[in-house]
């Protein structure tokens, strides 16, 4: 493949962040500093398929253009590098500072079945003092031993609060625990959490209700989006609502939060994997999915988590169509003659006596039933009530995969397709009677990879 035609590919996202080549899988690592998003992933560096699993990295000024750079974090003695979190270590409790930079840590999972003599899995860490440049690994690692045959994939946060780091651990089934350290090194078991149907890369994070920066709650959040609202106190996380989703298509998995992000922007920031997508004679397998900010809302359900694209998607804008105060019959389609690859869908419709509307999109249907009030994509569907008879929709399309968000977020549906690239059709529908199209914007997208 040469350079000319990276990114360039068939069935490259052009949007949607994939390693130059081979395999990619779960978000690591996320941090913000100086002005750079790190993002780091589960990455194959020598094969196409899962295996030999290295810290791969890449690095956005805006979380939609990305570089990607060496690996950073590759195997060793104690095994391949499973998923892990990072943080920044501002007050030096690590004591891993050299100069003015502050240190940049890799928490990570050590896959001892992996090694070139089988140990149990453990966790470890890593330092940068040069902006994420460079790492070297800890010479004490690992630094907590083996607790559960698989247990892996910690996330790591500062509690203020309590002045102590706080790793959120996978240990087997539907079970995590918490731990607390002073330096990163040493850890201590605080307690344990259960979260039913959902195990692996746990997450941690709190947030303010209804943007009110007095009043917060706690997500804990399990690889399958799965995941409790609740409080935590520095040692216990204490469930207040039953196990929740919001996310609910076909291939979202292993989300994980960025860590510093600024007071100044104050946004909790998640990425995740596109688990399952196929991607016929490419250089690279998988891709991320959009980033997306995360919020928490009252709504007549109770404090719900909403997920939307984060508004730097604005910044590949290009060609828009729009119209308002428009009917919407069966026979109506007032896309004809607009089509497109990569999009930018924004749509608030009121549903009149219509039985179902929706869009039509490179051959796919995005589709809202009115009496059952559910919203369907690529085979997957979720509740979605309407709001004073109205329901309002985001879909972005990129060259393998469709995410639809209701609602400002209140159901979102992450889902890969493989289309027939000659399709770029585009429409949208009522059937069953009369809707009417309060605002609909449709944005022609730039290739996230174009210089």
């Amino acid at each position: 493949m040469i350079e000319e035609t990276l990114y360039q590919e068939k069935y490259r996202p052009q949007f949607h962040f994939t390693a130059k080549k081979n395999w990619l899988n779960d978000p690591n690592g996320l941090i913000y500093y100086d002005g750079e998003y790190h993002l780091f992933f589960q990455h194959n560096p020598s094969g196409i398929n899962w295996g030999n699993m290295t810290w791969g990295h890449a690095v956005s000024t805006d979380v939609v253009h990305w570089e990607q750079f060496s690996h950073a974090i590759e195997p060793d003695e104690l095994g391949t590098i499973f998923s892990g979190s990072g943080v920044v270590d501002w007050n030096n409790t690590t004591g891993f500072q050299t100069g003015q930079e502050s240190v940049l840590v890799a928490i990570y999972t050590s896959a001892g079945e992996f090694a070139p003599k089988e140990t149990p899995y453990t966790q470890s860490i890593a330092y940068s003092v040069d902006r994420g440049r460079t790492w070297t690994k800890y010479e004490g690692n690992s630094v907590l031993s083996n607790l559960a045959k698989g247990n892996r994939d910690p996330k790591v946060f500062w509690h203020k609060p309590t002045k102590k780091w706080v790793m959120a651990l996978y240990l087997e089934n539907n079970d995590f625990a918490l731990f607390g350290s002073p330096d990163l090194k040493s850890w201590t078991k605080l307690s344990d959490v259960h979260l039913p149907d959902a195990s692996e890369c746990p997450d941690l994070f709190e947030l303010p209700v209804d943007a009110d920066q007095n009043r917060t709650k706690w997500v804990f959040w399990g690889a399958n989006g799965r995941h409790f609202i609740g409080t935590f106190d520095g040692e216990h996380f204490d469930a207040e609502s039953d196990v929740l989703q919001t996310e609910h298509g076909a291939n979202c998995y292993a989300a994980q939060t960025w860590s510093d992000i600024p007071s100044s922007d104050n946004r909790r920031l998640q990425i995740a994997w596109m688990s399952g997508g196929k991607y016929p004679d490419m250089p690279f397998n998988q891709q991320m999915a959009f980033p997306c900010e995360l919020t928490l809302r009252t709504t007549a359900d109770g404090i719900r988590l909403f997920r939307k694209p984060v508004k730097e998607i604005e910044t590949i804008h290009k060609r828009r169509h729009t119209w308002n105060d428009e009917k919407l019959t069966p026979a109506a389609n007032l896309l004809d003659g607009i089509e497109g690859e990569l999009l930018d869908i924004r749509a608030e419709i009121e549903l009149g006596d219509a039985k179902a509307v929706g869009f039509g999109v490179r051959g796919e249907n995005i589709h809202f039933d009115i009496d059952s009030q559910r919203l369907a994509c690529l085979e997957k569907s979720a509740s979605l009530q309407p709001i004073n008879e109205r329901i309002s929709l985001q879909i972005l399309v990129d060259r393998t995969s469709i995410e639809v968000f209701g609602n400002d977020g209140r159901v979102s549906m992450c889902s890969c397709f493989l289309p027939d690239m000659a399709d770029r059709s585009l429409k949208i529908f009522a059937s069953g009677g009369t809707a009417c199209i309060v605002s609909l914007d449709v944005y022609e997208l730039h290739s996230a990879w174009s210089p």
